[in-house]
C-alpha cells in the first residue's frame, strides 16, 4: 500500500495509476471557514463536568451501510472516551432530524455530533444547539456556509473525507485508463443537495477537463439510494446511448449504476465505493471512506475539547483507492 500526499485545496498534478494494492490518498487538515474551533474554557455546558457526559448524535439513516458503520464508531468511541452517547436516526427527513435534536437538547448534552440529512436545512439545527449553549461537531455532510451565516450559527469542527481529492483521483484514473484524448461521454449519478458530493463532482470535473474530448452529457440525482440510482442510470443510458463513463459520486449511486449497466462492456463506472462489491467488469475504480473511524475520531475530538485543548476547525480524512481485482472490505464505503 502506498501513501500519496495531496495538499489541501490543491489538486494532485500527476495521474494516479491503479496498482495491485489499494492506495491511500492522505490530505491532512485545513480551514473550512465555517467552524469555530479553539479553546472550550469558558463555553462548556455543565453536563461536560459529569463523570460520563451525555453526547447527542444525529445521523440520517441506517439503510446505508455507511451510517451503520458510523453509528458503531460513535458508540465505541463514546465508551472509550467516557461519554454516554445517544444516537438518533432521522429517517432521511430534515424536519425529523431537527425535532430529534431539539428533544436531545432538552436533556442538556455536553456536545452535539451532527451528520446532517441535507446541507442547507442543517443550519437551523446548528442554530438550535448554539442557542442551547451546546457545542456542535459536524461529520461527513458539510453544513451550508451561507445558511450558517444567515442563521448567525457556528460549529466547533467539521470532520470528513477529502472529497475534492477523491473526485480528482478518480477523474485522473479515467484519463489514465481510457486515454487523455479519447472521446468520452460522461454521466454523473450524484446528489446536488449534499455539499460533500458536489465537491467530489467538482474534483472529478477538474481532472477530466484535461481531455478536450471529454463531455458531461447528463447529471442526475441518485438521492444516495441504490434503487433511485439504478432507475436514474437506466434513464440516462436510454437517453444517451453513447455514454461510456459513469461517475457515481456516492456508494449507493455506484451500486445502483452497476446494477443498471449489468454485463455491458461499453460503459465503465468510477465512483465512491460500494462496500464489498468486487471491482470487475464495468466497475473500474473507486475511492472509499471509513465512517466507523470517523465516528470514533469525532468522540476523541469532543474529549479533547472538553479537556480544554484547541481542536482543528477542519479535519480531512484520507481515502482508500481501489482498482480491478480488488474488493473494498466491510466498512470501506462511499
Amino acid at each position: 500500500m502506498t501513501r500519496i500526499r495531496v495538499p489541501f485545496l490543491f489538486a494532485a498534478a500527476a495521474a494516479l495509476v491503479l496498482s495491485g494494492c489499494s492506495s491511500v490518498i492522505d490530505t491532512g487538515t485545513g480551514d473550512s471557514g465555517e467552524a469555530g474551533g479553539g479553546d472550550a474554557a469558558s463555553t462548556l455546558p455543565a453536563a461536560c463536568e459529569e463523570e460520563n457526559p451525555y453526547v447527542a448524535v444525529s445521523l440520517p439513516n441506517l439503510t446505508n451501510p455507511y451510517y451503520v458503520a458510523m453509528k458503531n464508531g460513535f458508540e465505541k468511541g463514546g465508551e472509550a472516551n467516557g461519554f454516554d452517547v445517544e444516537v438518533q436516526i432521522a429517517g432521511d427527513d430534515d424536519a425529523q432530524q431537527l425535532s430529534q435534536v431539539q428533544a436531545m437538547l432538552q436533556k442538556q448534552p455536553c456536545a452535539l455530533a451532527l451528520n446532517p440529512v441535507k446541507s442547507e436545512p442543517a443550519a437551523g439545527i446548528v442554530k438550535a444547539a448554539n442557542d442551547a449553549g451546546v457545542p456542535v461537531f459536524t461529520v461527513n455532510v458539510i453544513v451550508d456556509e451561507e445558511a450558517l451565516e444567515a442563521q448567525g450559527a457556528s460549529i466547533i469542527q467539521y470532520l470528513g473525507a477529502d472529497n475534492q481529492a477523491g473526485g480528482q483521483a478518480m477523474g485522473e484514473q479515467v484519463l489514465a485508463d481510457m486515454g487523455a484524448e479519447e472521446p468520452m461521454e460522461i454521466a454523473f449519478i450524484t446528489e446536488p443537495d449534499e455539499r460533500p458530493v458536489v465537491i467530489r463532482d467538482e474534483g472529478f470535473t477538474e481532472a477530466i477537463e484535461a481531455n478536450p474530448q471529454a463531455e458531461i452529457v447528463a447529471q442526475v440525482d441518485g438521492n444516495v439510494k441504490p434503487d433511485d440510482s439504478l432507475a436514474a442510470t437506466g434513464e440516462v443510458l436510454q437517453g444517451n446511448p453513447d455514454v461510456n463513463v459513469v461517475w457515481a459520486s456516492t456508494g449507493p449511486a455506484t451500486y445502483g449504476a452497476l446494477q443498471a449497466i449489468g454485463d455491458r462492456d461499453d460503459v465503465k463506472v468510477y465512483g465512491f465505493c460500494a462496500s464489498e462489491e468486487p471491482l470487475e467488469g464495468a466497475y473500474a475504480g473507486c475511492v472509499a471512506q471509513e465512517p466507523e473511524l470517523y465516528g470514533t475520531n469525532v468522540t476523541e475530538q469532543i474529549r479533547a475539547y472538553v479537556e480544554g485543548e484547541d481542536v482543528e476547525e477542519e479535519i480531512l480524512m484520507p481515502l482508500k483507492k481501489f482498482g480491478p481485482g480488488e474488493t473494498p472490505a466491510p466498512g470501506e464505503v462511499g
